[in-house]
């Protein structure tokens, strides 16, 4: 298995691509931490009042902190959509199941490298936010890193967001091997069309419990930002007020990537691949 997951390793890295979306992680994270950090700190969004004055200085360094996570988490869809995507488009997976007849392990290899490059990618992420986020925050002479212990956990809870992304990019890769179309659809989903249906669905009484569950809510509510702070500031900031416990909507999340993970073997066992 070890060689397995070294290949599907090494056939990331071994494309320009991989690079790309790893600078785009960074960039990502700097930049968003810094633009939407700034107009949170120097802007007027809560009508005259300055939100250093009423919010935390933990829950504004994590606001900071994960400004960029939906792009972060978007790049690691794009991530897993590629690691098998690559291959149909390519014309590379016949040799793989060449190689190793048993599917299963083909897709168990690739579900632990995609592990291994999302937390790879997922710590490029985050130095970005620190470097980005951090000179912001000291420039406006705030903590830049008030209660580490709570602020690490923030910054691995980041980690493995992106690490179930990315595994939900894999088994939509597999249910749509093409890899434009993969892309197109994947893209527009957690990007418009679902954060969309969370929005709405959070103005009906019956649809709140289902958006608490969606893909993005539930990231929102893993992350744990706005604890701490009331429920009325933490909708006026774009949070829920009612989230799921930080490690309720973990398992979300977690459930999400192993059914489109699973989906994505049941697929791929019973795939003519010519």
């Amino acid at each position: 298995m070890i060689p397995l997951v070294r290949a599907e390793v090494l056939k990331y890295v071994s494309t320009r691509t991989s690079w790309g979306l790893t600078l785009g992680m960074f960039l990502t994270g700097a930049g968003f931490a810094a633009l939407f950090g700034g107009l949170i700190i120097y802007g007027d969004i809560l009508d005259g009042i300055k939100l250093v004055d009423v919010v935390p200085e933990l829950t504004l360094a994590r606001i900071v902190y994960t400004a960029g996570i939906q792009f972060g988490y978007l790049l690691a869809l794009i991530i897993g959509i590629l690691s098998i995507g690559q291959e149909f488009r390519h014309k590379t997976i016949s040799g793989t199941f060449l190689a190793t007849p048993k599917r299963e392990r083909v897709i168990g290899a690739k579900v632990v490298a995609l592990v291994v490059i999302a937390a790879f990618s997922g710590l490029v992420h985050v130095i970005g936010v620190l470097i980005g986020g951090g000179i912001l925050l000291a420039t406006a002479d705030l903590p830049i890193y008030p209660d580490p212990a709570q602020l690490t956990k923030t910054l691995l809870l980041m980690l493995l967001v992106l690490a179930l992304w990315s595994l939900m990019g894999l088994g939509i890769g597999v249910l749509i091997p093409n890899q434009v179309a993969a892309l197109s659809i994947a893209i527009a989903f957690a990007w418009i069309l679902e954060p969309l249906a969370g929005f709405f669905l959070t103005f009906a009484d019956w649809g709140d419990p289902i958006a608490r569950v969606l893909p993005s809510q539930a990231t929102a509510a893993t992350l744990d930002v706005f604890t701490g702070t009331d429920a009325e500031l933490t909708q006026a900031l774009g949070g829920a007020a009612d989230p799921l416990a930080w490690w309720l909507a973990a398992l979300v999340l977690l459930a999400y990537a192993a059914v489109m993970a699973t989906l994505g073997l049941v697929r791929t066992r019973s795939r003519d691949i010519t």
